[in-house]
């Protein structure tokens, strides 16, 4: 069989992975966004709804000890309508995976609460998702003894940026001792180091640092905690989940100072509408709360976009498939996101916009209509984009 793809010089639609799995390596994203935040704040119940697992979840400290893995699809609603034009065997939706996160404490850094190895799996994470507390209910235990969102989110930083100072230390010891043989490489990074660590030890996270985008690569092996993006999810009561409340709008200033976004989930009400089966009653609860789409859509897509991410789509009859890729990739990077070959012996891909897709209604039409363009290696990748990749083995 290879021979004769070899032979073809194969224009691929479809089912890659039956096809290909058995020759070529993968390289698909693997995607994970932490969710972290103190205890009984509503981090398992997050996650119990992200990835329809069900995490063991109750109203006392440290219920979850190991961390949680699921994998959640990301919403897209184009995914959908360009089934419905071709009619394929499956639908393959882009997906994230979604850690939970034991809660952190005081004194995490140190070890307390086997915080070092809660800040272990956080590493792992691409992005992190930091729930914080914004509701009022004396039936669920504070493991402060009171709400204070902003004392709990600088709860979590403090640790992290712990953490991260120790790493920091770690390696500047290393460069210090080749900088004092006259290294100039070390010496300048000694010198980046020296950055990150003074505007850590103000509080402020190492994302934030006022560092040159070229001089980032100094950290990269610092494995730094507070480095990740950031999305600050604000668990609120069912009458706030639209309008928001006093403690919402605290995290939202801090968060604006940091450049960091913001959702606003009602935790125990998106619980209800994932127990109902029934798609009509879901949508006539959601609309019953005002709301328009589940917050676990925006989160999905939030999380997504926080990951520089976008999607391209492959449209066959064997099945319709979302595509994961980082802004900006060109169209042989593109190809080896579904397998490295792809890449290596790219030589074009026809590309079809989603709304010339969806406007002619075929890929057929859309050819007749001059809207397909044939693009070379230089081509980045836009979102949307549904794509055929030719290439050679």
């Amino acid at each position: 069989m290879l021979k004769t793809f070899k032979k073809l010089n194969a224009l691929v639609r479809g089912d890659f992975s039956r096809i290909f799995a058995p020759f070529f390596k993968s390289t698909i994203m693997g995607l994970k966004c932490g969710i972290v935040g103190l205890p009984n704040v509503g981090k398992s119940t997050l996650f119990n709804l992200l990835s329809n697992a069900k995490a063991q979840s109750a109203n006392f400290p440290f219920c979850t000890i190991e961390p949680n893995i699921g994998v959640t699809s990301v919403p897209d609603e184009r995914l959908n309508a360009l089934a419905k034009l071709v009619h394929p065997e499956r639908i393959v939706p882009a997906t994230v995976d979604i850690v939970d996160i034991a809660g952190l404490v005081k004194g995490a850094s140190k070890g307390e609460g086997l915080g070092n190895k809660f800040l272990a799996n956080i590493r792992e994470t691409d992005a992190i998702l930091h729930v914080i507390r914004c509701f009022d209910d004396e039936n669920v235990v504070h493991v402060d003894g009171s709400i204070n969102p902003i004392r709990d989110k600088e709860t979590i930083d403090f640790e992290l940026q712990l953490k991260d100072l120790e790493s920091l230390e770690k390696k500047a010891e290393r460069l210090k001792r080749a900088a004092s043989t006259g290294d100039k490489d070390a010496k300048k990074a000694v010198a980046v180091l020296d950055v990150y660590k003074k505007h850590m030890e103000k509080g402020m996270p190492a994302r934030t640092a006022p560092v040159d985008e070229a001089d980032k690569v100094i950290i990269e092996d610092a494995f730094l905690l507070t480095v990740k993006p950031v999305m600050y999810i604000c668990n609120v009561d069912e009458k706030s989940v639209l309008t928001g409340n006093d403690y919402t709008r605290k995290v939202e200033e801090i968060a604006q100072r940091e450049g960091a976004e913001v959702l606003i989930i009602a935790g125990k009400l998106e619980a209800e509408i994932t127990e109902l089966e029934d798609p009509e009653e879901r949508a006539m609860f959601l609309e019953d709360a005002g709301l328009n789409e589940p917050g676990m859509n925006k989160l999905i897509k939030s999380a997504y976009k926080l990951l520089n991410l976008s999607t391209y789509f492959t449209a066959g009859v064997k099945e319709v498939r979302a595509w994961t890729i980082e802004n900006g990739m060109t169209a042989p990077q593109a190809a080896g996101v579904i397998h490295t070959d792809f890449q290596k012996g790219f030589i074009k891909a026809e590309v079809i916009k989603f709304s010339d897709y969806i406007s002619y209604g075929s890929e057929q039409a859309v050819k007749e209509a001059g809207k397909m363009s044939m693009e070379g290696k230089e081509y980045k990748v836009e979102d949307g984009d549904v794509m055929n990749f030719k290439f050679n083995v």
